[in-house]
């Protein structure tokens, strides 16, 4: 089911996601209602806020993005990052290398709007994935930088957060009408 997105002004984007103990029935199904919802809105990333539900739920799939490779590491050795995609995260948490790297980024809480955004260049993910199990891998490219961005989302962090003062200055107007429009 296509679920709608909410728009930059909703106070759910702010909100901080609840852990998910508990994998049922209703917590997948809702997974793949985001899947759908992201697919639909030729998105990379999702997060379960941006879907007005505070919780530590974040999808992502970053195949379709050939111009912007990915890649990824699961126990010290380099796998295929399309062969763990589409990506269910639950209660994601993230360390950081130490370089930093700036690319452009947009939001479907914030349609046709992008910014260039500083981001760590590599990450460690560790997460639970939807059948109960831990994910713990490192990621570079698109990849990591989708990680960072959805799992500020589920920390109630927004990509306009992360914007330079100049960056921010030239969407105030674009800013101001999608705040509007969502009251």
């Amino acid at each position: 089911m296509i679920l709608p997105i909410v728009l930059f002004g909703d106070p759910v984007l702010r909100a901080v996601g609840g852990r998910v103990d508990k994998i049922t029935d209703k917590v997948k199904q809702f997974a793949a209602d985001m899947l759908e919802t992201m697919r639909e809105a030729d998105g990379v990333g999702l997060a379960a806020q941006q879907v007005a539900i505070p919780l530590q739920i974040a999808v992502i799939d970053v195949r379709e993005v050939e111009e912007r490779p990915s890649k990824m590491w699961i126990e010290g050795q380099e796998v295929d990052p399309s062969a763990y995609m589409p990506m269910v995260i639950l209660n994601p948490e993230l360390t950081f290398g130490k370089e930093k790297v700036v690319g452009v980024e947009g939001c479907l809480s914030f349609p046709k709007m992008n910014a260039d955004i500083v981001r760590f260049a590599r990450v460690r993910c560790q997460a639970t994935t939807l059948e109960g199990g831990k994910w713990d891998f490192e990621a570079e490219g698109l990849l990591a930088r989708a990680l960072q961005h959805e799992v500020d989302h589920l920390n109630g962090v927004l990509f306009i957060d992360r914007m330079n003062s100049a960056a921010k200055a030239s969407l105030a107007g674009k800013l101001k009408r999608l705040m509007r429009a969502s009251k």
